[in-house]
Formats: C-alpha cells, sequence, structure tokens
C-alpha cells in the first residue's frame, strides 16, 4: 500500500513553496488510493518559531487537506532515533567526533553540500579521553549511491568523495536531520517520498542509512522549487509570505498550475480543488526545472 508523507519544519509558517509540496504529496497519494501522513520535524527547538507547528496545521486543514492518523513529532520520538544509532553503534558504522568545526573545515574541501570531513576522528579510537561532549559519525562508503528519481530521473553521489562521513547526533544533543528521517520513514511505513529538490542532495545520505539499518528505500519524486525574482528559492530566509487563507482557492490554482494540473472549473470549497487535482493528477507532467514565480 502507498503510503506518503508531507514533512514541515516550524520554523516559519507555510508558504507556497510549502503548498506545492503538500498538494503534490497529497495529490500523488490520494491518486494511489494511498495513506497520506503528516509529521511535524521540530528536531531544532532554537531554531523554531513559537506557535508554528499549530499554526501549519490550522492552515492545511483551512486549505482542505485532511491527512491519516495522528500527527507525529520528532521531539517526541528520541527513543527512536537513540535505538538506530545504537544499531549503527553495534555495526561500528558510527563513531564519536570531538574535533571542531574550525579545525576540521581548515583542511577541508568543498563538496556536494558544504564541507567534505576530512575524516580526522575516524581512525581514533572510540574509548578514549574526549575532550568534550562529541557528535556521533556514520562512515560511508566509498562508492556512487545512486536511485531513479520521479521528477529529475537518476541522481548519484560518492559519499566518500562528495560528502563524508556525516553526523548523526550533534554535539549540542539534538539529532539530525538525516537518521530522524530515515528512522521515521522506516517506522511508519512511508513507501513514496514526494519533496522539494533542495533535499535531492540528501538523499544518497538517507539511502546509505536505509541500507546500514536494514530499512526499505522508499521511492522519491523531488519537486522542483519556486524562486522569488532574484532566482532564490522561496523560503523564511528569503522572506516567503505567509499564506493568506483570503486567497485560499488563488492559492491553490496558482500551484495547481505550476504542477501542469488542468485548469479546474469554478467550486465552492478548497476541498473540491485538492479533488481536482487527485482526479488529473501525472507525476509525468511535473517540470524538472526550478518555476520563477509571479
Amino acid at each position: 500500500m502507498y503510503i506518503g508523507r508531507f514533512a514541515p519544519s516550524p520554523t516559519g509558517l507555510l508558504h507556497i513553496g510549502s503548498l506545492l509540496t503538500a498538494l503534490a504529496s497529497y495529490a500523488d497519494a490520494r491518486a494511489q488510493d494511498g495513506r497520506w501522513l503528516v509529521r511535524m520535524e521540530d528536531l531544532d527547538p532554537p531554531r523554531e518559531m513559537a506557535g508554528a507547528a499549530d499554526d501549519i496545521l490550522r492552515t492545511l486543514e483551512a486549505f482542505g487537506f485532511e491527512w491519516d492518523g495522528g500527527v507525529a513529532y520528532q521531539s517526541r520520538r528520541y527513543d527512536l532515533y537513540h535505538e538506530a544509532l545504537g544499531r549503527l553503534k553495534a555495526k561500528g558504522l558510527v563513531y564519536p567526533c570531538d574535533c571542531s568545526r574550525k579545525d576540521w573545515q581548515a583542511a577541508a574541501r568543498a563538496g556536494a553540500d558544504g564541507f567534505v570531513y576530512n575524516g580526522c576522528c575516524a581512525g581514533l579510537d572510540p574509548q578514549r579521553a574526549l575532550h568534550k561532549t562529541p557528535a556521533w559519525r556514520v562512515r560511508v562508503p566509498d562508492e556512487i549511491i545512486g536511485f531513479d528519481d520521479a521528477v529529475v530521473g537518476h541522481y548519484a553521489q560518492n559519499l566518500a568523495h562528495d560528502i563524508g562521513d556525516f553526523v548523526l547526533l550533534r554535539a549540542d544533543g539534538f539529532w539530525a536531520y538525516q537518521l530522524a528521517v530515515v528512522a521515521d520513514d522506516a517506522a511508519q511505513g512511508i513507501t513514496h517520498i514526494v519533496r522539494g529538490q533542495d533535499l535531492l542532495v540528501s538523499t544518497p545520505r538517507q539511502l546509505w542509512l536505509q541500507r546500514a539499518l536494514d530499512a526499505p528505500e522508499p521511492h522519491y519524486a523531488h519537486l522542483p522549487l519556486l524562486v522569488n525574482g532574484a532566482g532564490q528559492k522561496w523560503s523564511k530566509q528569503t522572506l516567503a509570505p505567509a499564506l493568506d487563507l483570503g486567497v485560499r482557492e488563488a492559492l491553490l490554482r496558482q500551484v495547481m498550475a505550476y504542477l501542469k494540473l488542468p485548469a479546474a472549473p469554478e467550486v465552492g470549497r478548497p476541498q473540491d480543488l485538492l479533488a481536482w487535482a487527485v482526479r488529473h493528477w501525472d507525476m509525468a507532467k511535473v517540470p524538472k526545472a526550478a518555476i520563477a514565480t509571479e
């Protein structure tokens, strides 16, 4: 059975890019008679906006979205992440890292997603006396890890060359996104992931963790990003305006057009537009390149 999800982070309110992802993931799930879950990725309290999580859920409801089951909050699932890290420790795939970012980045080179970790703690005794509370990194293979994406086609990385051993548990005690999302997707039985292309670069890391944890590999579809006049992805950092509930129908029609759905007739409720999107959904028509918004 198809099980999809929409997983916003409460670092800000939903904006037009969020709506596009919500609509596409919802339509793809419902068009295949699947379940659509909502997961709140509230892993980083210092970056969260007070009240954003509740506002996100109210906004989704106002736009007519109906999800299956209760909302999962990552902040309440730490035991799941501890268990996953423990399994990786038992396999010898992780190690403590107590070097400073300043020190290791000084000799590092740029990779696919920031600096490539230079491995300065990888060969040290994990039982050594540590200078401070460590982060925990996972060892990555020197091999190509790729997959076929439903929107962008084939995508691959050599994790050792492009990323380096990456962090699963930060030194400040907060869980890293890469481990949490893999553990959650496996626990929730997620079969299909529809999300933005800003997360495409993370997918090989998640594939590696899925293999290391003997978790199933979902199908992926990475949607085109909506960009502003300067070519920047709409986000909190680029001052994306929050969705205006007073023009819900216009906003839904806008993102439907971006996704190449046919124009819908006049309707009475946002739910009717969502139903139209489900009936006419075709992932093959979704554009691959970024979309400049009005």
